[in-house]
C-alpha cells in the first residue's frame, strides 16, 4: 500500500550498482525546497517530493563528500504533515514542489529557515524574529505566468509503462526540471486566476486544428513559442503571444481568435521573436488591442503595469510587505528616504505621500522609465529616480545632491548587496535602515557586515510564494547609539 509507483530501476541501467538506503527518516527542507534526511553514520541525503516525517527508502543518484542525492523508491511511512496536492501535474513540471506539504508547516519550516539564518549568519538572537505573516489565499495568488511551447512533450512515467500509443502533439505549459527542450503539458494550473488556463488551453487547440506549428528549441524554429498572461486585482487582463516567426497570417489568426472568444483580455500584444534566447526585453512589442498596460493598485497609489514590467507577482501579499517596510522605517513627513534597488519604484512611490522626498536607484533603465511615468501618473512631485548600479550611483556627489538621508530602504537581488554599497551604508549612518531580502542567507551576511554600526532590532519574515522554497524576510536596522 505504501509502495511508490517508481520505475527508477526498470528504467536506470545502473541502478543495481548504486546505493540503496531504508527507513531513511526526513526531518526537514533544505535549500532549493528537497527535502532532507540523515544517515545513521551522519550523511546528509537530499530527496525529491518527500515531506519532514516520511520514512522513505531510497536509491542514491549522485553522491559527494558530505552529501548525496537519491530518490524516493518505497515510503515506508507517511508524515503527518502530508496532503493531497491539488495540481495534477505536481511532480512532474516542478513549479510547486511543497504541494504535498501542508500549508502551516510550509511557514514551519520557512520561519526555521530565517531563524537559522540570523542565528548561524548574522550572529543575532533569532527571538528578534516575528511569526512568519503567511498567505490568506495560498493558491491562485500570482498576477503573472509565462507559458513555453514546445514540440517535444514531456511523457510521463506512467505514460511511458503503458502499452498505448503516446500521441506527441505539441504542448503548451511549463519546462520539465532538468529538460529545458520538454515542456509539460498543463491543463490547469493552480496558480492564477482560472481564466489563464481557458486561455491557454484555447490557444492549444486551435493550433492543432489550424496545424501551427510548436517551438523547437534545439533547432530554434516554429511559430508558437512562448506567451505571458498578467491580470491584476482590479480585473484587468494582458495576453502577450511570442511568436517564433513572422507569419502574419498565423498572427492574426490568433489574435483575431483571441479578441473574439476573451472580451476579458484589456490589453493584448504580440512579439516577434527570431532569437536563440526567450527574453523579450530587448524586442518590440505590437499593441494589438487595448490599454498598453494593466493597471494594479496598492494602497493609494495606482501603478501602470506594462508588457515589460517588473513588478511584485503576488500583489495582494505585496502590499502586506510594503506595510511592514512602512511600519519598520518609522517615517517622519519631513524624512528624506533612499529607496535601493527600487525596481519600478513600488515601495518609493508607496511611501512618498508620508515623507518630504524619495529617492531611488535601479540598475534595469526600463524599470526607471516605468518609476517615472507611474510617478505622473500618482501626481507624485517628490520622488527622484536614478538608472544605474547602487554601488556606482551612490557616492558623496549624489548624497550631497540629495541630502543625507534619515531612512534608507534597500532591496537588493538574491545576491544580496555589493560590498562597496555596505561600506557607503556605514559612512552614511542614516538613522534607519530597512532591509527587505529573498534571501534570508544573503540578508543575514549583510546584517553581520552592518552590526559595526547598526543593531538589528526586528525581523519580520513574509511568505510571497506558498508551495515553493522562497521567503521574503523584513529587517531593521538602527545606528547605534555610540556613533
Amino acid at each position: 500500500m505504501l509502495s511508490y509507483p517508481s520505475n527508477i530501476i526498470k528504467f536506470c541501467p545502473l541502478a543495481r550498482k548504486k546505493k540503496s538506503i531504508q527507513n531513511l527518516l526526513i526531518t526537514g527542507i533544505a535549500d532549493k525546497g528537497k527535502a532532507v534526511g540523515r544517515t545513521e553514520d551522519g550523511q546528509v541525503i537530499f530527496v525529491e517530493r518527500a515531506v519532514p516525517g516520511d520514512v522513505v527508502d531510497v536509491l542514491v543518484i549522485r553522491k559527494k563528500k558530505s552529501m548525496s542525492e537519491a530518490v524516493v523508491t518505497k515510503f515506508v511511512s507517511y508524515s503527518d504533515q502530508r496532503i493531497a496536492a491539488p495540481c495534477a501535474h505536481f511532480g512532474v513540471c516542478g513549479g510547486c514542489k511543497w504541494q504535498n506539504l501542508g500549508y502551516e508547516a510550509q511557514l514551519t519550516h520557512k520561519f526555521q529557515t530565517v531563524k537559522d539564518c540570523i542565528r548561524r549568519i548574522a550572529k543575532l538572537d533569532p527571538d528578534l524574529i516575528s511569526p512568519i505573516i503567511g498567505c490568506v489565499d495560498n493558491l491562485h495568488y500570482r498576477n503573472k505566468l509565462e507559458y513555453s511551447f514546445s514540440d517535444r512533450r514531456w511523457i510521463t512515467t506512467e505514460e511511458a509503462t503503458t502499452d498505448e500509443h503516446i500521441t506527441q502533439l505539441g504542448a503548451v505549459g511549463f519546462h520539465r526540471p532538468g529538460s529545458f527542450d520538454k515542456i509539460v503539458d498543463i491543463e490547469k494550473c493552480h496558480l492564477q486566476d482560472d481564466l489563464t488556463n481557458r486561455i491557454r488551453n484555447h490557444v492549444r487547440t486551435l493550433a492543432h486544428e489550424h496545424k501551427l506549428s510548436f517551438y523547437n528549441i534545439r533547432a530554434h524554429h516554429g511559430f508558437l513559442r512562448n506567451m505571458i498572461v498578467r491580470n491584476t486585482t482590479l480585473g484587468d487582463w494582458m495576453v502577450i503571444m511570442i511568436f517564433g516567426e513572422d507569419d502574419q497570417d498565423g498572427i492574426h489568426l490568433v489574435l483575431n481568435d483571441l479578441q473574439k472568444y476573451f472580451p476579458e483580455i484589456t490589453s493584448l500584444f504580440y512579439v516577434v521573436n527570431t532569437k536563440v534566447n526567450d527574453t523579450i526585453y530587448d524586442q518590440t512589442t505590437h499593441l494589438v488591442a487595448g490599454n498598453p498596460y494593466i493597471l494594479e493598485k496598492l494602497g493609494d497609489v495606482t501603478y501602470k503595469v506594462g508588457p515589460k514590467s517588473f513588478f511584485q507577482t503576488n500583489p495582494l501579499q505585496a502590499k502586506t510587505l510594503f506595510d511592514v517596510a512602512k511600519d519598520f522605517a518609522e517615517l517622519q513627513p519631513d524624512d528624506t528616504v533612499y529607496d535601493l534597488y527600487t525596481g519600478l519604484g513600488s515601495i518609493a512611490l508607496y511611501i512618498a505621500q508620508s515623507v518630504k522626498n524619495v529617492v531611488g536607484i535601479e540598475e534595469v533603465e526600463a524599470a526607471i522609465t516605468d518609476a517615472k511615468a507611474n510617478m505622473e501618473f500618482n501626481n507624485i512631485t517628490n520622488a527622484t529616480f536614478y538608472a544605474g548600479d547602487v554601488k556606482d550611483i551612490l557616492n558623496p556627489k549624489f548624497i550631497k545632491k540629495h541630502g543625507h538621508p534619515r531612512v534608507v530602504i534597500t532591496d537588493p537581488p538574491r545576491i544580496g548587496m555589493h560590498p562597496d554599497v555596505v561600506e557607503t551604508l556605514l559612512t552614511l549612518e542614516a538613522e534607519r535602515i530597512v532591509y527587505i531580502s529573498c534571501n534570508p542567507a544573503t540578508q543575514a551576511r549583510d546584517l553581520l557586515l552592518l552590526s559595526a554600526k547598526y543593531d538589528t532590532t526586528k525581523v519580520q519574515p513574509v511568505d510571497m510564494f506558498p508551495h515553493t522554497h522562497h521567503i521574503e524576510s523584513v529587517a531593521q536596522l538602527t545606528l547605534k547609539k555610540s556613533n
